[in-house]
Formats: structure tokens, C-alpha cells, sequence
């Protein structure tokens, strides 16, 4: 989610207007879309361990930058918020992100709760590509699992995201993803980690069985 600590400008209802939907929601909402989505952040984390490891405020996904305008047009019933920077500007219907954002929040008119927050990202169709560093990539086939009908980034790609902040929910979902990672994602990540955040902790307990 933005900082809401002091925001420059809001659009829509309080922070605590946050009543999320769980992935098989959105899924139901987005059926039939037809683009690459996935959960990522850390409903992608539970997804592919297969069990809810923490509660969860919000809901992520990601989609190509290139399919936000499908994606607008299949969520006509909602509105959509550009957010970051400190702002949360809603979109009109024909508006498009400004293109040094990537996160768009999903409001529910009906009943002025944010449902889901739309992070758009590089890459193609074939593709995953990691938006802060374009040089790290792999093919999305191998990057995206499955489960229940729900697409989700795999936890190499999830973790990466995560190393960033640190936070104690990223530290919980490593500790929860560690001990079944196998040696091909151990191996990812750790280099990954080492291209965009060398000496990062992580990295180490990546190499210790």
C-alpha cells in the first residue's frame, strides 16, 4: 500500500477503507479478462506454500503496463486510483496512469472499500521481467504458478519484490518459504539478491541447508 502518513493528495475513502478480496475473488472478477495477471506480494507467498501463513491487508497483482487499458475496461464497475508519490488520484474513465507510476488501487463504489491493489509492469507475454532492475529476468512460464485457478508469482520473484523493505511480514514470508525452496530458486534469488541489493542478509541464508 502508499504511505499514507501525509499524504499530498487523496482521492476516495480512509486507509482504513481496506476490506481486500481474497485471490479466488478476484479471480471470479477477473475471468475472462484475457491477459497475463498474477498475485504477487505475499497472498503469492501462501498461494504457493498452499496455506495462509499471516493475515493479509491487502491484495496485489500484477499485470503488463501494456493491458491496463483491458483490464480498466473489464473493472468498469469499480473505479481506479493512481497511487504514489504520497497521492491517490482517481482515474477518469478514459485516463491513463502517468507513466512514472505503477500501482493503481481498485475502489468498490458500492461499498467504498479498496478491493485490490493493480501493480502494471514490464515484460511480455513470454517474458517476467523485475521492474527495478529490467536487466533481471526469466521466461514467465517460469516464473508463474498456479493454484486453484489462481496464476501467482512464484516465491524467487515474490521474495525479490519483498527484500526491499524488510519489513517484518517480508521476514516472516522468507522464514515461511526457506525451508521448502528448492535449489534452482535458492540459486535465483540468491543472484538476483546480489544484482540489486548486494550483501543483502537474505543471500547467505539462501546458501545454508
Amino acid at each position: 500500500m502508499a504511505d499514507a502518513l501525509t499524504p499530498k493528495h487523496w482521492d476516495g475513502p480512509p486507509l482504513d477503507a481496506w476490506r481486500a478480496w481474497r485471490p479466488e475473488q478476484a479471480a471470479a472478477h477477473l475471468a475472462g479478462v484475457g491477459i497475463n495477471w498474477c498475485v504477487v506480494g505475499g497472498w503469492a507467498i501462501d498461494l504457493w506454500l498452499g496455506r495462509e501463513t499471516r493475515q493479509h491487508e491487502d491484495l496485489e497483482i500484477a499485470i503488463l503496463r501494456d493491458d491496463f487499458p483491458t483490464i480498466r475496461k473489464h473493472l468498469r464497475a469499480f473505479d481506479l486510483h493512481s497511487v504514489g508519490d504520497g497521492e491517490v488520484r482517481r482515474l477518469a474513465p478514459h485516463d491513463t496512469p502517468p507513466p512514472d507510476k505503477h500501482q493503481n488501487w481498485v475502489l468498490d463504489p458500492d461499498a467504498n472499500a479498496w478491493r485490490m491493489d493493480i501493480m502494471m509492469e514490464p515484460g511480455d507475454a513470454r517474458t517476467w521481467v523485475f521492474r527495478r532492475d529490467p536487466s533481471i529476468r526469466a521466461p514467465r512460464s517460469r516464473m508463474i504458478g498456479i493454484r486453484h485457478g489462481v496464476p501467482f508469482l512464484k516465491p524467487e520473484g515474490a521474495l525479490l519484490y519483498k527484500a526491499k523493505g524488510l519489513r517484518p511480514k517480508d521476514e516472516a514470508d522468507f522464514a515461511a518459504c526457506l525451508p521448502s525452496l528448492d535449489d534452482v530458486a535458492r540459486e535465483w534469488l540468491a543472484d538476483a539478491l546480489t544484482r540489486a541489493h548486494l550483501a543483502h542478509p537474505w543471500i547467505a541464508a539462501l546458501s545454508r541447508r
